[in-house]
C-alpha cells in the first residue's frame, strides 16, 4: 500500500467518528443544525421578515415561516442572482446551480454559498471516500484518481452559473490534480462530444481507479473510451478500477450494463443523493440497499405527508415523505420535490422513492416511479432484457378507445420477445399497485411499448440541456418531444 493511500486513510478515520457521532445521536444533531442555521439567517431580509432572531423552537418555526417551493421562492433568488446581499443567506452569493426547469421555467436555479459548497457538498464527496474506505480496509482506491464527469457554466454577470458538478469542479481546482481527472479546463467544456473526446485523450493513461456521476452520462463516456482504445472492457483500459459513486437517477436499469463494461467482483457502486439543492444521503452499508441520511451538513430536515409535516424524530418507517429543507445554501423549508421512504429510524436511512411530480394519474391509476421501477427490473428478470432509459405518458381515451400508458423504451439489450415483457410489465404493474390493477379492468388497456433506437434519449437530453430523463409524466409533453426527436435528426 502506498504512503499516499496511509496518509488518506488516516485521514478519512477522523470523520468516521463524526459520522458514528450523528448516527448516535441524530436529534441532538439537527437540533444543532437549527440552532446554526437560525443564527445565520437572523441579519438577513429574510431573517427579517419572519423574525428569525426570535425563534427559539421548531414549533414555532413551522407556524411564523410558511413553506416553499422553488415557484414561491423564486423572488429571493432573482434577487440574489441581481447581487443584492444578505437576502436568504449572509452576504453576497454568486454561484447557482442550474437543474430542470419548472412548468413556468426551463431551469431552476438553486443558490451555492460558500457554506454549502464546503460544509455540505464537498464535505459529501469526502465522506464518500470515508465510507467506502470504512467498508473496504484493504482498498488501492487512493492511489489513483477519480474520473468526474461534470456539466458545465458560464459567467453571467458577476454569477457563475451552471451543473452543479461544474460549479464544484471549477471551485476546487487547487486539489483536483492529486486526486481528480480530467483537468478542470476539460471537466467543464459545454460541448458532450468534445468533452469526451478530450477526456479520452487525457485520461487513457492516468491511473483511474474510481469514477463518479450520472449513470447514463457515463456510460456514454466508458463506451467512447472503449471505441477510443479498441478495448473489450475498461478494465483493459483501467485496470485498478474499483468504485463508481453514482446518483441523480435510479441506478439499477443501468447495473448490468456497468457490470460487463467493468466484469471485476472487486468494483463496488455506491449510491449517493447529492443533488443542487444539497447533499443528502449515501449508501453506508454494502449489505444494504438504502442510504444513511447525513445529518451534520448544514441541513435541518422536515418531512411532508399529505398536510403534515414533521420534523426528524416525527417520521415512521416505511412511510413516503415529500423532503424540506432548512440549509446554509439559503434555502427555508424548502421543498426539493423529491419524496423518500424511511427504511430505518435507528440510525435515520432513507431510499429515494421519486419525484413529487413524477407520477402518473390521469385515470385514477396513481402509478408512481416506484412502482414503474419495481415493475421495469421484473419484466427485465423475467426475458433478459437490459432497459438503459425509458419514459411513460399516458394515451387518453377516446370515443372508441380506452386510456393507456405508452412506455417509451431504450433497450440496451433487447428482450427475448418484446410480447413476453410487455405483458411481465404489466403484471407486475398490476401486482404492485392496486388502483392500477382496478383501472386495468376498466378504463386501462395494457400499457403500449414504443421502443427506441439506442442513444435517443441521451440526444435528446442533449439537446434539451437535461441531465435526466423524466421517468413518469402526466401529460403527453416530453413524450412527444421524444417521439418526434428522431423524426427531426433522421433523414
Amino acid at each position: 500500500m502506498s504512503f499516499r493511500n496511509i496518509i488518506l486513510k488516516a485521514w478519512f478515520s477522523q470523520r468516521e467518528r463524526a459520522i458514528d457521532r450523528f448516527r448516535r445521536r441524530p436529534v441532538e444533531t439537527q437540533a444543532r443544525m437549527f440552532r446554526q442555521l437560525l443564527r445565520r439567517g437572523r441579519f438577513t431580509e429574510f431573517g427579517d421578515r419572519y423574525d428569525l432572531r426570535h425563534i427559539r423552537s421548531v414549533e414555532r418555526f413551522q407556524s411564523q415561516v410558511e413553506t416553499f417551493d422553488y415557484e414561491t421562492f423564486k423572488p429571493y433568488i432573482e434577487r440574489m442572482m441581481e447581487g443584492v446581499r444578505s437576502v436568504t443567506a449572509p452576504g453576497r452569493v454568486s454561484l447557482f446551480a442550474r437543474s430542470s426547469g419548472t412548468t413556468s421555467d426551463r431551469s431552476k436555479y438553486i443558490p451555492v454559498t460558500m457554506e454549502s459548497l464546503w460544509w455540505n457538498h464537498t464535505l459529501g464527496m469526502r465522506d464518500v471516500a470515508t465510507v467506502f474506505s470504512a467498508n473496504n480496509p484493504k482498498t488501492r482506491v487512493f492511489e489513483g484518481k477519480t474520473l468526474t464527469l461534470g456539466g458545465s457554466c458560464s459567467r453571467e454577470g458577476r454569477n457563475l452559473v451552471g451543473d452543479l458538478s461544474a460549479l464544484l469542479i471549477h471551485e476546487t481546482t487547487f486539489w483536483s490534480g492529486w486526486f481528480r481527472a480530467p483537468r478542470t479546463e476539460t471537466a467543464i467544456i459545454p460541448d458532450f462530444d468534445e468533452k469526451c473526446a478530450a477526456i479520452c485523450r487525457q485520461c487513457v493513461g492516468e491511473p483511474i481507479t474510481a469514477f463518479a456521476g450520472v449513470p447514463s452520462w457515463n456510460l456514454a463516456l466508458m463506451r467512447r473510451v472503449l471505441e477510443y482504445t479498441g478495448r473489450k472492457n475498461l478494465l483493459e483500459v483501467w485496470p485498478g478500477l474499483e468504485m463508481f459513486a453514482h446518483g441523480g437517477v435510479e441506478f439499477a436499469p443501468y447495473r448490468t450494463s456497468f457490470e460487463e463494461l467493468i466484469p471485476s467482483e472487486k468494483m463496488k457502486y455506491m449510491e449517493t443523493y447529492n443533488a443542487s439543492e444539497g447533499f443528502f444521503a449515501m449508501a453506508d452499508d454494502p449489505s444494504r440497499s438504502d442510504m444513511l441520511l447525513m445529518l451534520d451538513y448544514g441541513t435541518f430536515f422536515e418531512f411532508r405527508s399529505g398536510t403534515q409535516i414533521v420534523p426528524l424524530e416525527g417520521v415512521e418507517c416505511g412511510k413516503v415523505y415529500a423532503v424540506l429543507i432548512t440549509s446554509n445554501n439559503g434555502l427555508w423549508r424548502y421543498e426539493i420535490g423529491d419524496t423518500v421512504e424511511f427504511t430505518s429510524t435507528n440510525p435515520y436511512r432513507i431510499r429515494f422513492a421519486g419525484r413529487t411530480r413524477q407520477y402518473i394519474n390521469v385515470f385514477g391509476e396513481e402509478l408512481i416511479v416506484d412502482n414503474a421501477e419495481h415493475a421495469l427490473l421484473a419484466a427485465c428478470r423475467k426475458t433478459g432484457a437490459v432497459v438503459s432509459e425509458y419514459s411513460v405518458a399516458p394515451c387518453y381515451m377516446s370515443l372508441r378507445e380506452r386510456g393507456a400508458h405508452e412506455w417509451i423504451v431504450e433497450f440496451e439489450r433487447e428482450p427475448d420477445s418484446l410480447e413476453r415483457f410487455a405483458e411481465a410489465l404489466d403484471g407486475e404493474l398490476r401486482a404492485v399497485n392496486s388502483d392500477y390493477d382496478a383501472k386495468r379492468r376498466t378504463t386501462l388497456e395494457r400499457q403500449r411499448l414504443t421502443v427506441v433506437e439506442r442513444g435517443r434519449f441521451l440526444a435528446w437530453m442533449r439537446a434539451r440541456g437535461k441531465n435526466k430523463v423524466p421517468r413518469l409524466v402526466n401529460d403527453r409533453r416530453v413524450a412527444d418531444e421524444i417521439l418526434a426527436f428522431q423524426t427531426e435528426q433522421t433523414p
